[in-house]
């Protein structure tokens, strides 16, 4: 009985560290995708659409250290017209600053744009829609954007701002993105919004640690005021974290579940063997031992169960996850072997786990010797 109580606790510990690694891989996954084009901080107004940058705001923002890059942007929804298909797509107007590592890891097919040009690079999502290719100067590709203004209007010429331009580029980053943006250089998108010169949707900086975050963020308030709203990569992408911490806390909890019923064994054993161990007791109590310090005896007895059981759970899920790691045992494609990430956060939550209901299970199993036991 003791044995497979002691395997249970072993089992459980092990399958729970092995689901949460399982989860963590999932989770840095799935965010390389939204997460790759996204900068460690984002500058965007609070209200209206644009910033209006002061003349040694850039100047400050350079005196910043922590501060790698600085990318500026203007972005707005624009129709993209191709023969007699159109679009309404995202458009993302960016300098010749604009990360270069993104550039590279983002861009399948082409290559990007000349900074100053009228080209464009679309996801290819968008580019299968309007069935476009790269480089196709063949087939002419039209950009419009709403005129700001009021009154009646009498001709698309008043309506639209309109540019006509060519696809250089092919990028792949997620589904999302792939189907709705396009890039282009910022001077192209400026002109065609009408847009001064100071005037950007937002700024996009790349920054050395993430340490700095805050300080960086306090530095930039003082530069801009409260007039910006500055969020981290991970506020970017706000939604996605809450769902994935979500389900990684539905799946600690289930497993915990689990867990709690393997350790209904080891209170079973431990109230098994004091009932085998009935006489044996009642002589330590005629020999001179409390009630108490009995039952500190057999709670001593569980809790080093749980705790080396545990332990060693621990042990082989390190092993399976690091197995895994490296020879991808499991495989979701041909190529593709399931994602895990070995974390000591998890280690530390999953041992204080097994800990904390192994001593209360122990204690629960403990409290069945009494005086009374003790006497007959």
């Amino acid at each position: 009985m003791t044995i497979i109580a002691a395997i249970g606790v072993v089992v459980g510990s092990a399958a729970l560290l092995v689901v949460l690694s399982g989860f963590a891989g999932l989770k840095d996954f799935s965010l390389q995708f939204s997460s790759i084009v996204d900068p460690d901080l984002k500058i965007t107004p609070r209200t209206g659409k644009t910033i209006r940058l002061k003349s040694n705001a850039l100047a400050q923002i350079n005196e910043i250290n922590s501060v790698v890059s600085y990318s500026k942007i203007v972005e707005e929804r624009a129709v993209l017209v191709s023969d007699n298909k159109r679009q309404i797509i995202t458009l993302k107007g960016v300098d010749s600053l604009y990360p270069q590592n993104t550039i590279n890891s983002i861009t399948s097919l082409g290559s990007w744009m000349t900074p100053g040009s009228r080209q464009i690079v679309a996801g290819w999502g968008v580019a299968s829609n309007l069935s476009f290719g790269v480089m196709d100067y063949g087939k002419i590709l039209k950009l419009y954007t709403p005129k700001p203004g009021k009154g009646q209007i009498t001709s698309e010429k008043e309506a639209f701002n309109k540019i006509s331009t060519a696809n250089i580029g092919i990028f792949e980053i997620n589904e999302d993105l792939d189907h709705d943006m396009v890039y282009a250089d910022i001077d192209m998108v400026s002109a065609l919004l009408n847009y001064p010169e100071d005037t950007v949707s937002s700024l996009e900086l790349i920054l050395n640690s993430d340490d700095s975050l805050d300080e960086v963020r306090d530095k930039l308030y003082g530069i801009f005021g409260n007039n910006i709203t500055i969020k981290t990569k991970e506020q970017l992408n706000g939604a996605l974290h809450k769902m994935l911490n979500t389900e990684n806390l539905a799946v600690y909890l289930i497993f915990t579940l689990v867990l709690i019923i393997a350790l209904f064994n080891v209170v079973g054993s431990i109230i098994m063997m004091i009932l085998d161990k009935k006489n044996d007791i009642t002589t330590l109590f005629n020999l001179g031992l409390t009630a108490k310090e009995i039952r500190q005896i057999f709670f001593f007895q569980g809790s080093i169960m749980s705790l080396l059981g545990g332990l060693i759970g621990i042990i082989l899920a390190i092993m399976l996850v690091s197995l895994q790691k490296s020879f991808g045992l499991i495989m979701i494609t041909s190529t593709l072997s399931y994602p895990v990430t070995l974390k000591i956060f998890n280690i530390i939550i999953v041992f204080i786990t097994i800990a904390t209901l192994g001593l209360l299970a122990s204690k629960l199993a403990s409290i069945r010797i009494s005086k009374s036991l003790t006497r007959q």
